[in-house]
């Protein structure tokens, strides 16, 4: 069986980026970049083990991440030089003797895909080089140092490289060694220098649009939404008996679980074996009363001495112009709707240190923008789901997971209430909501928005 190590890149300075850390080190969906990218190299079947290449200013701090996550793949931690050929070529002479296949990859494309890494070690066992490369979708023109265009090339054969880059270490091993005598010939990945030397043919294997390198402030976004989209996917491919494997050795707590979504929730929750508790304003529980929540919360611990979940379900709904509600009424939908999520939250930490558990909060899809007449409604919305991506980062390292329920319009008393009857077929099923926020509660993911459709 041939042994394939892989090179992660994490040496970069993050000057375009911007902001103090590299961008490897920027949090998002709850964990650094660097972290996401390692956990893929951690479940891959291909990779037997890691070797990380860092600026020496954030060799601490890389330990730190490894070993707060109790990363088993990753051997080495070595110190990078000032180029991505330089840190290359210490990830060279830090691989075992033994190793067959070497392949490199940024720490900043944390959306690799195991059929990619499958593909590049395959393509090993006959090529010596194998590169990764999407088709270019727009046209390419070559100019002058004048800005004018000299050749347009057809696409056909042009493509956008990505990583990782694999090799047989031998071959990447003799062709560093000649680069290191002749640094200045112009290569700006390890196949270009393969290329220039002409040592080997190079072979390439298909990547795939979602692998993208995070270099901008821009991209940071799309990766956010790209982590939303793929949540999603780990959430809806869990199944049922999984579920219920899950939570039936599980102790719970439901805030707002005498109707609607939060009933569906309590039910199915107390079907599955677990044990569920459920506090609203009809056992006279405030979610918008810290004191309140806290005991409720405490009152669970000294009878179960456990408390794996907390789902907060808690809202008010008023459609009118803000000219024409009473300040306690703006009071006291931006206590519940947003302070409630807050204190629930809050009082919950102690206990989900100590179960590793997870924390549910529910938005509207009016979060990502404000209507009239729901001005106060849709601004709290829009809070939790910034409150929970940012509290994600603070308990992430307590084990705790948190994410945002965002169901599309939902058949609920609440909505009845304020919408009347509303033509059937047209609005989401709660206890399809009560479901996906099961799955979320037995996933592992934490600071996203699981959006919930028909």
């Amino acid at each position: 069986m041939k042994k394939t190590q892989l090179i992660i890149l994490a040496g970069g300075s993050g000057e375009r980026f911007g902001g103090e850390l590299p961008k490897q080190f920027i949090k998002i969906a709850g964990k650094t970049i660097i972290e996401h990218t390692i956990e893929k190299m951690e479940h891959s079947l291909v990779i037997d083990s890691l070797i990380i290449v860092v600026n020496e200013k954030y060799y601490e701090y890389m330990n730190e991440i490894v070993l707060r996550n109790h990363f088993k793949k990753v051997k080495k931690i070595i110190l990078g030089g000032n180029s991505r050929q330089e840190s290359s070529y210490a990830g060279i002479h830090a691989c075992d003797c033994d190793t067959d296949n070497l392949l490199f990859h940024d720490a900043i494309r944390p959306f690799i895909s195991e059929k990619i890494l499958n593909d590049v070690v395959e393509a090993l066992n006959t090529y010596e080089a194998v590169d990764v490369a999407i088709p270019c979708a727009d046209t390419i023109v070559k100019v002058n140092d004048n800005m004018v265009i000299e050749d347009i090339p057809n696409r056909k054969y042009l493509m956008r490289g990505q990583t990782p880059q694999g090799f047989r270490l031998s071959l990447i091993k003799r062709a560093y060694e000649r680069y290191i005598k002749d640094k200045e010939i112009a290569v700006t990945d390890d196949c270009g220098i393969i290329a220039y030397y002409k040592m080997a043919d190079i072979y390439v294997v298909e990547g795939e649009e979602q692998n993208i390198k995070i270099t901008y402030r821009e991209d940071a976004y799309l990766a956010d939404k790209l982590f939303q989209i793929n949540s999603m996917k780990m959430v809806e491919n869990i199944e049922e008996q999984q579920l219920v494997d899950q939570l039936k050795d599980q102790v719970g707590v439901i805030f707002g679980h005498t109707s609607g979504i939060g009933k569906d929730i309590y039910d199915l929750m107390k079907l599955s074996g677990g044990k569920v508790y459920g506090f609203s304003r009809s056992n006279l529980i405030d979610v918008a009363n810290y004191e309140e929540v806290e005991g409720a919360l405490h009152s669970v611990w000294e009878k179960e001495g456990n408390i794996d979940y907390v789902i907060n379900t808690s809202g008010q709904l008023s459609i009118q112009k803000l000219e024409t509600m009473k300040s306690n009424e703006i009071g006291q939908m931006t206590m519940t709707n947003y302070l409630g999520s807050v204190y629930i939250t809050k009082a919950s930490i102690p206990y989900l240190k100590h179960s590793k558990g997870s924390v549910i909060l529910f938005t509207s899809s009016s979060y990502t923008r404000g209507r009239a007449m729901y001005s106060i409604y849709s601004s709290t919305k829009a809070a939790i789901v910034n409150f929970a991506q940012a509290i994600s980062e603070e308990i992430y390292e307590d084990g705790i997971r948190i994410n945002v329920m965002n169901p599309e319009r939902t058949n609920t008393p609440m909505r009845r209430k304020n919408f009347g009857i509303e033509p059937e077929g047209t609005l989401l099923d709660s206890k399809k909501v009560a479901i996906e926020t099961m799955k979320t509660v037995c996933s592992s993911i934490t600071g996203q928005v699981v959006d919930v459709r028909k």
